[in-house]
């Protein structure tokens, strides 16, 4: 049963980003010239469409709080913020290049922390009203060993809650196509360089917690989860579309939502606080 894959999706997203990059080999003349890097920065991210929630600059690194589309990767941001700064502070301090160190510290923070999602997706069932079902069609997963993601010259740790509707919100899942469906997602996650850590499934709609390298934006993540699962349910499951009369599997949309250890307002108020 073919079925047209998804290109480009609608969005609902509140993507917040700490970043921070260091000087070439440490170099400690940041701070006196806080004015100028500032200055340099915030015309950039505005040029780049990136929001500046708070940035903070110490002797060595410059750490900023940034608030992203879901179609930027966070090793392209820092290449260009990096790259184009470099130039200007360079000829600006009369220094020469490189201006910045090689790699970067990249780590998600959200309205809500990483805990208070993953509470979130395991109360699906009492919040829609399946928990008291005999057999209730809801099926929850919660990888027991998260995998390691990694790429050279970075630490990170971008955490993202995805949330999919069925078309017209239709009841397309039962936990025993559920199960199936997230076994299908984990091997893709595996594949292309990307982690499945919990999901929820219910019957018209899916609650996911994601986590993604630099290398990818949360939108490709998306479409790729989005298009195989459309794919699997086409090919092993196509009497569920035809029993429900949809032609996709999915809404044209999502929402994507960044999560981790702390909160963007706890976030803001350290880097808003941080001494030397």
């Amino acid at each position: 049963m073919f079925l047209t894959p998804y290109t480009h999706l609608a969005w609902a997203y509140q993507l917040h980003y700490h970043l921070c990059f260091r000087t070439y080999l440490r170099r400690p003349f940041l701070k006196p010239h806080y004015k100028l890097v500032t200055e340099t920065l915030s015309p950039l991210c505005t040029r780049h469409d990136y929001h500046s929630l708070s940035m903070k600059v110490r002797r060595t690194d410059v750490q900023l709080l940034l608030s992203l589309k879901p179609e930027h990767r966070i090793s392209d941001v820092l290449k260009k913020l990096k790259g184009e700064s470099s130039k200007v502070l360079c000829q600006r301090l009369q220094v020469g290049p490189p201006f910045w160190a090689r790699g970067y510290l990249a780590r998600s923070s959200g309205r809500a922390t990483v805990n208070a999602v993953r509470q979130y997706l395991e109360q699906q069932p009492e919040h829609h009203g399946y928990a008291q079902r005999p057999r209730p069609p809801v099926f929850h997963f919660r990888a027991a060993t998260p995998r390691t993601l990694s790429v050279a010259h970075a630490i990170f740790d971008l955490k993202h809650h995805l949330v999919f509707a069925t078309k017209f919100r239709r009841a397309i899942f039962d936990s025993k196509l559920a199960r199936a469906l997230v076994n299908y997602w984990l091997r893709v996650a595996a594949k292309r360089q990307f982690a499945l850590d919990e999901a929820s499934v219910l019957p018209d709609h899916v609650h996911l917690l994601v986590r993604i390298t630099p290398k990818m934006s949360i939108e490709e993540c998306a479409l790729l989860l989005m298009n195989n699962g459309q794919y699997f349910v086409g090919k092993y499951w196509p009497e569920r579309l035809i029993e429900a009369g949809i032609d996709r599997l999915w809404q044209p949309s999502a929402y994507a939502g960044t999560c981790g250890e702390l909160s963007t307002a706890l976030r803001k108020r350290f880097l808003e606080s941080e001494e030397e």
